[in-house]
């Protein structure tokens, strides 16, 4: 990602992240509230039918644009012969795609989406953990302290749910837990320097993998009430299947363009979103110890993203020097690492831009 002399990013580079970021928040909370609506144990309550159908329109969506449209996909070419390798990769990461879906829809016919919403917060944690033990982050004074405040937030919010489902929740962490970790192994595949796959060719390696899981799942627990309800929602689950499609892709390209982290910081604001927007439409039961609690981690968000975007900001510097460490570019020196110069030295796995 390219920065200006100041250690900040271009503008042209920070509109077009904006524009992603606003892209993926728009396309998640409406296929969130969609699949919320599919659903009602009197629509279409089969989570494990509903994912594969995804997936299937995944694939065969990427299949048309690489007949109609190859260069679209230029990953596709460059990785033959490298397949095998490259499978080490995707076979955990559509695996885990496979449980993050599932447990995420499953999850929506024992709780609100706001408190789902609020369990999500502590993705920031988890990602960030992974993302340092992939060598993909390092640990320092900002980021410790940013992530406790984004997380202190978080569980006041879920401490405050009145509707708690015990069931619901545990789905819940169990998707979220594959969904961190699948974003993690998918910057690997789609940043390193061996693969680099483009957006459309990481869904379209991808949804085989995630295909077979659904598939093997869904012989294991069939519901001949699926065939039935497929007759009377068809016309609801193919716009949400295309839905599906595009929202992959565009996570892909999130990933991509911002790293596990910032893509998982992006999910806070969409979080806040969707939490507001269920409020206000579906009524969802939320205390004020509540709101008080998430506005404490959206401001932990949005200064994560000041330290990010803007590591000369007077209000960062200041955090700087509270926590010990000077005036160096975020993300600031590791601990127990003398500056040299006020530079920041980057450890092995931390990408230099």
């Amino acid at each position: 990602m390219a920065q200006t002399t100041s250690g900040g990013y271009s503008a042209a580079q920070v509109l077009k992240t904006l524009g992603l970021c606003t892209a993926y928040i728009v396309l998640s909370g409406g296929l969130i509230n969609f699949n919320k609506f599919l659903m009602n144990k009197k629509r279409f309550p089969h989570p494990m039918a509903l994912t594969a159908m995804h997936m299937s329109a995944s694939l065969l969506l990427c299949s048309l644009v690489l007949v109609a449209r190859p260069s679209a996909m230029p990953s596709v070419e460059a990785c033959k012969g490298k397949m095998a390798k490259l499978y080490k990769y995707l076979a955990p990461i559509g695996i885990l795609f496979a449980i993050m879906l599932y447990g995420s829809n499953r999850a929506y016919l024992y709780c609100s989406v706001a408190f789902l919403q609020f369990m999500k917060e502590a993705n920031v944690v988890l990602v960030f953990t992974f993302s340092a033990l992939a060598g993909l982050q390092f640990v320092n004074r900002q980021r410790v302290v940013v992530i406790s405040w984004v997380i202190l937030g978080s569980s006041l919010c879920v401490h405050g749910e009145l509707n708690f489902v015990f069931i619901g929740f545990m789905l819940q962490g169990v998707s979220q837990l594959a969904e961190c970790a699948r974003a993690v192994v998918a910057e690997l595949v789609l940043t390193g320097s061996e693969f680099k796959l483009d957006p459309l060719s990481y869904t379209f390696f991808m949804a085989p993998v995630c295909l077979l899981v659904l598939t093997i799942g869904n012989i294991v627990t069939w519901d001949h009430s699926v065939i039935t309800d497929l007759a009377v929602w068809w016309p609801y689950l193919i716009p949400n299947a295309c839905m599906a499609f595009c929202l992959n892709v565009m996570i892909a390209q999130v990933i991509k363009e911002t790293s596990a982290v910032g893509f998982i910081i992006t999910g806070v604001v969409k979080d806040i979103a969707l939490v507001v927007f269920s409020s206000a439409v579906f009524h969802d039961s939320i205390t004020m110890n509540q709101w008080l609690s998430f506005t404490i981690t959206l401001s932990g968000v949005f200064f994560w993203s000041l330290m990010k975007v803007f590591p000369s900001h007077p209000v960062v510097k200041h955090f700087e020097t509270m926590l010990g460490i000077g005036y160096g570019p975020f993300p600031g020196s590791p601990l127990g690492k003398k500056e040299i110069d006020n530079e920041a030295t980057p450890l092995v796995g931390e990408k230099k831009v």
